[in-house]
């Protein structure tokens, strides 16, 4: 687990013109975006390639243009929070595909369950972020449908900056105590509704627990904003105001 010893700080990235069109005209969150945002996603991407190791696994090969695709997604949820949403973790594994790990709790009773899950997407408290590549390049194909695995892990990563992976990133006091209302009042709302059966607007999977609420509402700020606004508009308010206007309408 080499990601856990200090390394030296390495070269700057220089990032080729020809290279940074090729690989922006393949992400459509890019089509629309103004020359500001655009301007402060260039250095972004840049640190990452500089500090965060891309080390795609199984066989998988990832050429330049994929390498800084990556990057730029990584870095769209950090436009408005900065540089420092790339504190803490220094290595992106990249499988081909869903990916299997191993599970384990002990119960009240002491009783040990082992099981595999098969993931599309992690993010290590301390550790990497992990990515399924289908999953990304189906995002990417079809970016409206309330899905984007990269938005999803790179909110956990913000979400435990502050040392607690709850729902809630670093912010300002005030705006702090105000998400948190917010966001408790329509997480509880929403459990209610799975825990009746009823559909939900936005995946159920956000009812697993607050921090899991924070990510899936990510995706939907950066691929179907207008089901999150319409189910949950102060959530979307708070989104708005963390992450920048939507890419996406």
């Amino acid at each position: 687990m080499s990601w856990f010893w200090p390394r030296r700080k390495a070269a700057a990235v220089v990032i080729d013109p020809g290279t940074w069109r090729q690989a922006a005209a393949g992400l459509p969150w890019l089509r629309a975006i103004d020359a500001d945002r655009n301007a402060r996603l260039h250095p972004l991407a840049a640190e990452f390639l500089q500090r965060i190791a891309i080390t795609p696994l199984h066989g998988l090969a990832l050429n330049e243009v994929q390498r800084l695709r990556l990057a730029m997604l990584c870095c769209l949820p950090l436009l408005e929070f900065g540089r420092e949403g790339l504190h803490g973790w220094s290595q992106l594994l990249v499988y081909p595909d869903a990916f299997r790990v191993q599970r384990s709790h002990q119960d009240a009773h002491g009783v040990l369950h082992e099981w595999d899950d098969e993931l599309i997407g992690e993010a290590w408290e301390r550790g990497p972020v992990i990515l399924s590549w289908a999953d990304v390049r189906a995002d990417i194909a079809t970016p409206g449908e309330g899905y984007c695995v990269v938005a999803h892990e790179i909110a956990h990563k913000l979400d435990a900056l502050d040392g607690a992976m709850d729902g809630t990133p670093p912010l300002p006091r005030d705006w702090q105590k105000r998400w948190a209302s917010d966001f408790q009042r329509a997480y509880d709302a929403l459990c209610t509704q799975v825990d009746a059966g009823r559909e939900t607007a936005i995946d159920a999977y956000a009812a697993e627990s607050p921090e899991e609420f924070f990510a899936v509402c990510s995706e939907y700020h950066f691929s179907d904003v207008a089901t999150l606004r319409s189910a949950m508009p102060e959530v979307a308010a708070h989104l708005q105001r963390f992450y920048g206007p939507p890419l996406l309408g």
